[in-house]
C-alpha cells in the first residue's frame, strides 16, 4: 500500500521516495511488532545493533521537520545485546490514514524479514 503524501508535507517531491526508502529499510531491519493503540496512535517494537535509537531519532526528527503533524516518541528498553526500543507514532485525527499506511508498511516490511 502506498502512502498518500498529505499537502501538509513540506518535503520536496523529489526527496519523498528517498525518505520512504529510509523508513522501509528501518522497518525491514528493526521492527518486530506493530500495535494499533488507537486511531491516531501506533506503537512499534524495534531491535537492532548499537546505534539504533540514534538512527531512529535522526530519521523521525527529519520527518517531523517536513510533516509536523507526526509526533514520534522513542523509548529505549533494557537489552542484553544491541538496542531495544519502542517507537510511538501519533497523528491528529485528520491524518490517521497516513498513520495507517505507515503502520502497514512497517508490518509488511518486518514480516518479510528472514532473521
Amino acid at each position: 500500500m502506498g502512502i498518500q503524501v498529505p499537502d501538509a508535507c513540506t518535503l520536496p517531491t523529489a526527496e519523498q521516495p528517498l525518505r520512504l526508502a529510509e523508513f522501509d529499510a528501518l522497518f525491514a531491519a528493526a521492527v518486530r511488532d506493530v500495535e494499533h493503540v488507537s486511531a491516531g496512535n501506533v506503537r512499534m517494537s524495534l531491535t537492532g545493533p548499537a546505534g539504533l535509537a540514534e538512527t531512529v531519532r535522526d530519521l523521525t526528527a527529519r520527518e517531523t521537520e517536513c510533516c509536523s503533524f507526526f509526533t514520534f516518541t522513542v523509548t529505549p528498553r533494557p537489552a542484553s545485546d544491541g538496542e531495544v526500543l519502542t517507537l510511538e507514532v501519533s497523528v491528529p485525527d485528520a491524518y490517521t490514514d497516513v498513520l495507517d499506511a505507515l503502520a502497514e508498511r512497517a508490518a509488511t516490511a518486518s514480516a518479510g524479514r528472514t532473521s
